[in-house]
């Protein structure tokens, strides 16, 4: 997610500062970090024309927001293992034999086999997967593209964190709300942690707002650090999120501590909701949370009362089988209890009209409606996939000035299940070629077993990448990539919010590295549709997307952030960029689409005994992003081995003991990882981390270095009891597993020693 910033950006334009001296032969600039999702502002120190430090920004709005991964980041980028040159496999896929190649020659074989795959089975048979949290973006391009060949096939990891988010927001209220942290008196964190090195903007936004009185609420079956700081911690059951806020909301009714006048003038569905909600007594709720009653009628008494409140995105809700329903309350939350675009509340921005923003780039009109109807996964689990978003054209054109708004890239997607499924033909048709882009499928998505299937099915599988990850190990073809130092960025917020903000290029890519821009227009070459990118350079390309402010991009780029002066209630003036015009708590495109139109809870499936625990994973040690980060020998130091969580008396009852390799087993596979012993974990309880694997270990299929050991995506099931119904989107927060002591202890690897920076203990 972008980092948090100021609710005013005039303060950040106004800030008066002075930049810090810096040494003869340095030269500084300005840089959005993308280690991780969250952009923070900092500078970068140029020498001999290459980054030798990024610290932290001069301006004071920013100055705070930089943690690890973003220092760490010139050391890491320069790895001697960073893949400098195009990649051509050699040997059968998976074999790990690659031969060095020309990027035209790559391009050229590319484009030919792309265009048979398209001519013998349709432009559906593509497939690309990709996600900007890891790119920073890809410009809108790679949708343009398929939109114009045809294909709808595109997935992300953004379908299990805040894209579709922002999609289900769009069925209550129109839009992807974002908080006032500055100005609000009350925060809630649904299972989110963020911490001195994870999420920093968003960590400093919480502590600076509870320094200035706001309250801060806290759910989460872990004594996290942000419990621990909480007014209120609620420690709830895994996956109990959504019965949680019913309980809320039974309370807020009752006592009728909603905005009465907010919801008689701009609602729809209020008695619907009020009917369900009267299914959810405190005393059920209490039951399904694990939660003392009176507790959670506190919760709700504090959220609805404190004044302006924010319930800040969470990837908790983003990942549960009531994952729908779970972000539909809080949208419910916000709008019942006067939240939604006032000051202190949640702001609904809408695009900045002075930017030529991605969703327009993307030209989905142009791709047909027989073409869209194709997508995978459209027909079972539309949500987030066109015919689930379609029906908000009119309304988006009439709020927000253009019918496709692709909030956080998560607004036309395919679900990525059904796509590993039709690429193994296993789908409605086959998908024989699969690009990915700055994305590591095989540990990004659940169900490894099926992924690799999926792509060992393939005639043509293509990576833009930096290292040879796992899932690159299985590509025709591995093209090298640039990094957030190597380019210029036009950072527009992924669409959610109306700043935009600018990085300028510190210093040149290393060896034959090329930037998604400059893949995706060699790919429109190769495909003989070379005007669908016409623009000679990136800098071109931003020129064409910032002439509405009749500025160039190099003037531009010299400053910190353009902005469209923020206003509040503009409902008052255009509605809500919904069907009804109003805010949907009983939400008419879901039920046109046959699903229920109001929030509910599944309860979890029968108990197996056979697999006693539950376990939640997406959680990354702070030192590492996503599967990123661990070649960094400083990183590896910190966490040279995966472990999971478990309380004292739950590893006794296992049999498993502090410190000794365990094996974490379910009905879909099983990974090994050594045991600690954390009190602050609830009984029964798992925790396993995100995204394991080891590039110093062997690659190629059967080892895939250390992923198949090691990657929790093997445990992650996607059957019908752990999907999200009108998502289709996997349930990885409370899966039932066991945990066994490893029958032959897994040998350690060794990895570069390192010093180690200080920060909190992992969470």
């Amino acid at each position: 997610m972008p980092a948090a910033a100021p609710f005013n950006p005039e303060d950040i334009a106004n800030a008066k500062y002075t930049e810090r001296p810096v040494k003869e032969g340095v030269t500084t600039k300005k840089l959005i970090c993308a280690a991780c999702d969250i952009a923070c502002t900092v500078v970068g120190e140029v020498q001999k024309g290459r980054v030798t430090k990024v610290r932290s920004s001069d301006n004071p709005i920013f100055r705070d927001n930089i943690c690890m991964k973003g220092i760490i980041a010139p050391k890491g980028l320069a790895h001697p293992n960073r893949v400098l040159h195009p990649m051509k496999r050699v040997g059968e896929r998976g074999s790990g034999k690659f031969e060095r190649v020309s990027w035209e020659d790559a391009l050229s074989d590319i484009g030919t086999r792309l265009k048979k795959v398209i001519a013998d089975h349709g432009p559906e048979a593509w497939a690309v997967s990709t996600s900007q949290w890891n790119t920073s973006t890809d410009h809108g391009l790679g949708r343009r593209i398929m939109n114009h060949v045809g294909s709808p096939n595109w997935i992300s990891g953004v379908a299990l964190c805040a894209g579709n988010t922002a999609a289900i927001n769009r069925f209550t209220y129109g839009w992807f709300p974002f908080g006032d942290f500055a100005n609000t008196k009350c925060i809630v964190l649904m299972g989110h942690n963020p911490r001195r090195h994870s999420w920093t903007p968003l960590y400093n936004s919480i502590r600076g707002a509870q320094a200035k009185g706001a309250k801060l609420i806290v759910m989460d079956p872990r004594r996290s650090s942000s419990a621990e700081r909480a007014d209120i911690w609620l420690p709830l059951k895994v996956g109990s999120d959504a019965a949680m806020m019913f309980g809320w909301l039974k309370v807020i009714i009752d006592e009728e501590l909603y905005d009465k006048e907010f919801v008689k003038n701009w609602t729809i569905g209020f008695e619907d909701l009020k009917k369900r909600v009267d299914e959810f007594p405190l005393e059920r709720v209490a039951k399904l949370t694990g939660c003392d009653p009176e507790m959670i009628a506190e919760a709700a008494r504090v959220y609805a009362t404190s004044g302006p409140a924010v319930i800040p995105w969470t990837p908790i809700t983003d990942m549960q089988r009531n994952s729908t329903s779970g972000i539909r309350l809080q949208t419910i939350l916000r709008s019942i209890c006067g939240n939604v675009d006032v000051p202190g509340g949640e702001l609904l921005q809408g695009f900045n009209p002075d930017i030529i923003n991605e969703s327009e780039i993307e030209m989905h009109h142009v791709l047909s409606d027989e073409q869209k109807m194709k997508q995978l996964g459209s027909r079972d689990h539309p949500a987030f996939t066109y015919r689930g978003q379609l029906p908000f054209r009119e309304p988006t054109k009439r709020v927000y000035g253009q019918e496709y708004a692709n909030l956080v890239m998560g607004c036309h997607m395919a679900t990525p299940s059904e796509t590993f499924k039709a690429m193994a033909g296993e789908g409605d048709y086959p998908v024989k070629a699969f690009f990915f882009l700055g994305n590591n499928p095989l540990l990004s998505y659940a169900n490894m077993p099926l992924i690799e299937k999926a792509m060992m099915n393939q005639d043509l599988v293509v990576a833009h990448e930096q290292f040879m990850t796992p899932s690159a190990q299985l590509a025709d073809y591995v093209l090298p990539a640039d990094s957030w130092l190597e380019r210029p960025w036009l950072h527009d917020m992924f669409g959610w919010m109306s700043t935009v903000r600018f990085s300028e290029k510190a210093m040149d890519p290393p060896g034959e590295c090329r930037s998604t821009f400059e893949f995706w227009k060699g790919i429109a070459g190769s495909l003989d549709r070379p005007e669908l990118v016409p623009w000679d350079t990136l800098e071109d390309f931003y020129d064409y997307r910032v002439a509405r402010t009749g500025n160039t991009w190099d003037e531009l780029v010299k400053t910190e952030v353009h902005f469209k002066k923020p206003a509040f209630r503009t409902y008052e003036k255009t509605g809500f960029a919904t069907p009804s015009g109003k805010v949907e708590l009983k939400s008419s495109i879901l039920e046109d689409l046959g699903f229920d139109p109001l929030p509910y809870f599944r309860e979890d499936p029968p108990h197996d005994k056979d697999y006693p625990l539950k376990m939640f994973t997406g959680v990354r040690e702070d030192g590492f992003f996503q599967t990123g980060h661990r070649h960094i020998p400083e990183m590896r130091a910190r966490h040279p081995e995966p472990e999971i969580f478990l309380n004292e008396k739950t590893a006794k009852a296992a049999g498993v003991t502090e410190g000794e390799w365990v094996t974490v087993e379910n009905q879909l596979g099983q990974i090994k990882a050594k045991l600690a012993i954390k009190d602050a974990m609830p009984d029964d309880l798992v925790r396993v981390p995100h995204g394991w694997w080891k590039p110093e270990m062997q690659q190629g299929t059967g080892h895939l270095s250390g992923a198949l050991d090691y990657g929790d995506s093997q445990l992650c099931r996607d059957d019908a009891d752990y999907l999200d119904r009108e998502q289709g989107i996997p349930h990885i927060k409370g899966i039932p597993c066991r945990v066994v002591p490893l029958v032959a202890e897994a040998p350690a690897s060794k990895p570069a020693e390192a010093s180690q920076p200080v920060m909190e203990p992992a969470e």
